[in-house]
């Protein structure tokens, strides 16, 4: 008998080792590729495990209290990709976590947020070996934990869930990266400036998968989605996105022309307020 997709991405949320964990997406995705995994919308899963699984390093602090770094040097700019690479271990879980929290959605749905998972694990993979390579591992420095948070806070919502995560906080990620990007090879570290090239290109479909569930859901309970959108925003205390935005990106990821109006407005008003 296959093994159940939704199932088998609960066990490996729960799995607390970054390598295991990515292995075991690596090899779940190769299995739902060849069509040998069942997916079954229709079933309700719980868990008594600590959800989501990780190590006991990173130790987790609050983001005000992450210590500043300079970029010219070694340390600095593995604390940089440390962060990325914490970001996408994150991201990691709480595709894992939307494959097996939500049911009755459409097939498609579970296969969408599987591949988001496999392409989050090479991310990781592709990061923690320049971390190591620059003499430092993930776990070496502290990290903060919003993204997660918001995951929690939207654990009984799917429409939130696709609202303000891929959506909202990855989707700032496509605004943060061609500066990161431009800083790391301005301080002669092209192997990362590459891999955020790499990163960047993925993340664009993975918010256009957000962008795809959050229009289907507002559709199927017939609400218009910019509107609803911001209403959500309020509701779950979403963090205020701020200008410059990556507008080419955000258009290739799906964003509506009046969305993305919004967004530019709305930044425009905190600008002059």
């Amino acid at each position: 008998m296959f093994p159940n997709l939704r199932t088998q991405a609960l066990h490996l949320l729960t799995c607390p080792d970054p390598a295991e964990k990515c292995a075991g997406v690596s090899q779940l995705w190769h299995c739902m590729h060849a069509g040998n995994v069942v997916i079954d919308p229709a079933l309700h899963l719980n868990s008594t495990d600590c959800i989501p699984g990780r190590p006991n390093q990173p130790r987790l602090v609050p983001p005000k209290d992450l210590q500043r770094r300079t970029m010219q040097t070694v340390a600095g700019r593995a604390a940089l990709i440390h962060a990325l690479t914490h970001i996408e271990f994150n991201a990691i879980n709480l595709a894992l976590d939307a494959v097996w929290r939500f049911a009755n959605m459409p097939v498609a749905y579970y296969q969408d947020w599987m591949q988001v998972a496999k392409e989050e694990a090479y991310h990781f993979g592709l990061l923690s070996a320049h971390l190591q390579h620059l003499g430092f591992h993930y776990g070496a420095f502290d990290a903060h934990n919003s993204l997660w948070e918001m995951v929690e806070k939207t654990q009984s919502d799917v429409l939130a869930r696709m609202a303000l995560v891929p959506r909202t906080l990855e989707a700032r990620g496509l605004d943060a990266s061609p500066p990161l990007k431009q800083k790391l090879a301005q301080a002669g570290d092209q192997a990362a400036a590459a891999i955020l090239e790499i990163i960047l290109r993925d993340e664009i479909g993975h918010v256009a998968i957000g962008n795809r569930w959050y229009g289907w859901l507002c559709a199927q309970r017939g609400l218009a989605p910019l509107p609803t959108f911001v209403q959500l925003c309020a509701d779950y205390q979403a963090p205020t996105l701020k200008a410059p935005f990556n507008i080419p990106a955000r258009q290739q990821a799906g964003f509506s022309q009046a969305e993305l109006a919004y967004l530019c407005g709305t930044a425009s008003e905190l600008t002059n307020g």
